[in-house]
């Protein structure tokens, strides 16, 4: 029989209640001191790890306290059984969320230090997560006393049912994966389909991709479809790319003049308009006597693919007036039509019982 509680029993449980309250403020204090010298460090992990201490810390200094509170209280065994069973699993609980942050967070800061970009492939993010908490819910379930592998049994038969049911599903899952492992797209990149839908790439999750287009509207393709189809990636292997710009002149243009003149407008529109590359070396190249102009393309080099409107828009305007001043012009397209004379025929109808018609012709 245990013996009945006493006030020293309490002063105990409420010391050892108190120092662990004392041990989570403490720490999270601590903690905090440590989260701003980790914000000036550039790498991102630690604000992270650090992040994810000020929870599991305190609530595990505060399960101490009261694991020191149970232990000095006289309490049958089953009592005690049950009250370190729950602090247990109190520990657990926390300790996995705060595990599924930690390594969803470092998996998230790996996937933007690799595509470069501030998107985040929310698919691997994701799929970390649910590992980690599936992990912390069957050491409940054995801290509990639960068997888990009957479950484990269950899940594996399960799984082969749910497969079935999900194949567009886990399709488009490993579509996902298949597509960042392999690297040919990423959030950021600027892509276009043989469909027609292009945009930049937002979002990589565990059945969709979402493109962003210039119109600022949102295109979600599932990415089975986008594993499927023919794809241009504007981003990759490098994000500049080059522009060609059709021109024409007349026949009765100096092609020397017209060359050095429009050599003039494109070094001024490289140096003068943001997100283009001055460093990149233009080309005009003739390649077409046309029907009422000869034809060549300028090429022009811009930082990345939505920059090319803005410097093609930019050229035109400038090359237009720049020809207009030195007398250079560009003509419209002509068509000559010939009419060739040839006799008039006029149908004639005839009086009379009956009879057909006839035909009067005039040279």
């Amino acid at each position: 029989m245990n013996r009945a509680v006493t006030l020293d029993d309490l002063i105990l449980a409420g010391i050892a209640v108190a120092a662990g309250l004392a041990a989570a403020f403490l720490s999270r204090t601590l903690l905090r001191w440590l989260a701003k010298h980790a914000k000036r460090t550039r790498w991102s992990g630690d604000d992270v790890i650090v992040d994810a201490l000020r929870t599991v810390v305190p609530w595990a200094a505060i399960a101490g306290g009261a694991a020191s509170a149970a232990a000095v209280l006289p309490q049958t065994r089953t009592v005690q059984h049950h009250v370190n069973q729950i602090l247990t699993v109190l520990l657990i609980f926390v300790a996995t969320l705060s595990a599924a942050r930690v390594i969803a967070g470092l998996v998230r800061t790996v996937t933007q230090s690799r595509s470069g970009v501030a998107g985040s492939a929310t698919i691997f993010v994701n799929i970390t997560r649910i590992l980690v908490l599936a992990i912390g819910f069957l050491v409940v379930l054995q801290t509990l006393g639960i068997s888990i592998a009957p479950l484990l049994t269950a899940l594996g038969v399960g799984g082969l049912a749910v497969a079935l049911a999900l194949q567009d599903t886990l399709a488009n899952l490993f579509a996902g994966v298949h597509i960042l492992a392999s690297k040919t797209v990423q959030p950021g990149d600027y892509i276009r389909l043989s469909t027609g839908e292009e945009g930049y790439v937002e979002d990589i999750n565990w059945r969709q991709t979402t493109v962003r287009q210039l119109s600022n509207n949102l295109v979600v393709i599932p990415n089975g479809q986008l594993a499927k189809t023919n794809m241009t990636n504007f981003t990759r292997p490098e994000q500049r790319l080059t522009v060609l710009v059709q021109v024409g002149v007349g026949y009765d243009s100096d092609l020397e003049h017209v060359e050095r003149v429009t050599m003039e407008v494109v070094a001024e529109v490289m140096t003068g308009i943001s997100g283009a590359l001055p460093e990149h070396e233009p080309a005009i190249r003739f390649h077409t006597f046309g029907d009422s102009r000869i034809g060549f393309t300028v090429i022009l080099g811009v930082g990345e693919f939505s920059d090319q409107y803005r410097i093609k828009h930019e050229f035109i305007k400038r090359l237009h007036k720049r020809y207009r001043q030195e007398g250079i012009s560009i003509p419209a397209p002509t068509r000559t039509v010939a009419l060739q004379p040839g006799p008039v025929v006029i149908p004639q109808q005839r009086s009379g019982d009956g009879a057909g018609t006839g035909t009067t012709a005039f040279g």
